[in-house]
């Protein structure tokens, strides 16, 4: 007379038959040739991409549009360099000067809340925000 665990199996060899068996496991087809870990890599490299890009809110748009200032390629590259400055800083808002425009800027997000030019900045008055950079 057998002992039978459970009123199914007698021995532990029965449930590796049973449950482990390489007859019931289905070979998965390889769908792509590239691994997990390369896979990663692109997405995070894509997200560095994706955050190291500076964005401009829709207010700063509107403002850049209808004081007709055009942002050069000089000009944008400064205003970027001058958000990693401040983001190393460890600034939150920030106060971006390039030239005559000046830029609020949200470091965490890199969006640009609002941007304006000579004639609006004569109040010389900023506020909400915790520094400022001068490019």
């Amino acid at each position: 007379m057998t002992n039978v665990i459970g009123n199914r199996f007698s021995s532990i060899e029965q449930v590796t038959n049973q449950f482990l068996s390489p007859t019931g496991v289905k070979e998965t087809a390889k769908t792509s040739d590239i691994s997990f870990e390369d896979v990663l890599k692109i997405k995070q490299n894509e997200q560095v991409m994706e955050s190291s890009e500076l964005k401009f809110s829709k207010h700063a748009a509107m403002r850049l549009a209808s004081r007709g200032i055009d942002l050069t390629e000089s000009v944008s590259q400064r205003l970027e360099n001058g958000v990693e400055q401040a983001s190393k800083k460890g600034i939150q808002e920030s106060l971006v000067l390039v030239d005559q425009l000046a830029f609020i800027v949200n470091i965490p997000n890199k969006t640009v809340v609002t941007a304006m030019d000579q004639t609006e900045t004569n109040s010389n008055v900023f506020t909400n925000i915790d520094g400022a950079v001068i490019m």
